[in-house]
C-alpha cells in the first residue's frame, strides 16, 4: 500500500507510539467509561453537578428506586467517580474531582445539551 504523505504519517504514527500510555493507564481510562456509559448512572452525575446530595434527592431527582440508586452510586464510588461522606446520620453524595466534572460538560458540549 502506497501512502502519499508517508513522512508525516509516519512522524505521527511514531509522536502517537511514543506518547501512548502504559496498557494499565488505558485500562483503567476503559473502565472510567464503562462507569459513565450506564445511563441510570450518568443522569446522577448529572445530577450532582448541582452539588452534593443524599440517596433520598439523588432518588427525587432522577426517579427510580433506592435500592436501584444506591447500588449505581456504590459503583461510581468504586470507579472513583463520585465520593461519599458522612452527614450525621446520612451519607453525602459529590462528583469526585474537577476531572470528572469536565467529561461531563464535555460530553454535554459535543452533543450541545443542557450544562
Amino acid at each position: 500500500m502506497d501512502c502519499t504523505h508517508e513522512d508525516e504519517h509516519a512522524a505521527s504514527a511514531l509522536r502517537a507510539k511514543e506518547n501512548m500510555p502504559e496498557e494499565e493507564q488505558i485500562a483503567e481510562i476503559a473502565r472510567s467509561f464503562k462507569t459513565l456509559c450506564e445511563p441510570s448512572r450518568l443522569k446522577i452525575l448529572l445530577a450532582l453537578r448541582q452539588g452534593e446530595m443524599c440517596v433520598y434527592h439523588i432518588v427525587e431527582a432522577v426517579g427510580g428506586t433506592q435500592s436501584a440508586v444506591s447500588h449505581q452510586l456504590r459503583i461510581m464510588r468504586e470507579g472513583r467517580m463520585i465520593k461519599a461522606r458522612r452527614d450525621g446520620q446520612n451519607i453525602v453524595y459529590s462528583i469526585a474531582d474537577a476531572h470528572v466534572l469536565a467529561v461531563l460538560e464535555l460530553a454535554c458540549a459535543h452533543i450541545s445539551c443542557k450544562v
